[in-house]
């Protein structure tokens, strides 16, 4: 799997914004500074309405226009662990400890703006901190189906569970959803 799009610049879209819509950026800057006291809303429901842009496009240029080149907020699991206190930091390193233990091959890194872990290329599990609790992602609905009798007492989405903040972590959970997650993707 590829990296994600959302670690891109912002100013790699200008290319296709100017090839698409048929104007250079400096007309598309003028257009945003005609209607930079809008909201970020009301921007992009004009670039849309008026002009056929693409959620994405429309987002890159409001965007790149506000000052903020990258989507990309944090280069670094520390970085993305910064704000949170002590106990999520400490259940969040906690559970990538447990998936490395048994995957040495696993890489841990950035992407879509949250901590993943990847294996082989394919992303194999994702983790988010919230208010309450914690949200891990096996990266695979089905995967989570198959685990759904194990995961009683937690409250369980469509592609997510969710954890509390001071999780004893469940290492074998852990490690027998990415084990299973990895054989999928070795299914191809």
């Amino acid at each position: 799997m590829a990296m994600p799009a959302a670690a891109k610049d912002r100013a790699s879209h200008f290319p296709s914004i100017e090839k698409k819509y048929g104007q250079p950026m400096s007309y598309w800057f003028d257009v945003m500074s005609e209607i930079k006291d809008r909201t970020y809303n009301e921007q992009m429901a004009y670039l849309q309405e008026n002009h056929g842009f693409s959620r994405a496009h429309g987002n890159a240029l409001i965007m790149y226009t506000k000052g903020s080149t990258s989507s990309r907020r944090f280069d670094t699991i520390e970085a993305y662990l910064a704000p949170f206190d002590e106990t999520k930091q400490a259940t969040v390193r906690a559970v990538i400890s447990a998936i490395q233990r048994k995957f040495r091959r696993a890489e841990v890194l950035i992407a879509w703006n949250h901590p993943m872990i990847r294996i082989d290329g394919a992303y194999v599990f994702g983790i988010s901190v919230v208010t309450n609790h914690i949200v891990l992602a096996p990266f695979d609905g089905a995967v989570l189906d198959e685990f759904r009798p194990r995961l009683e007492g937690y409250v369980v989405k469509k592609k997510t569970f969710q954890v509390p903040v001071d999780w004893k972590v469940d290492t074998k959970l852990l490690q027998d959803m990415v084990a299973a997650n990895v054989a999928r993707v070795d299914q191809g």
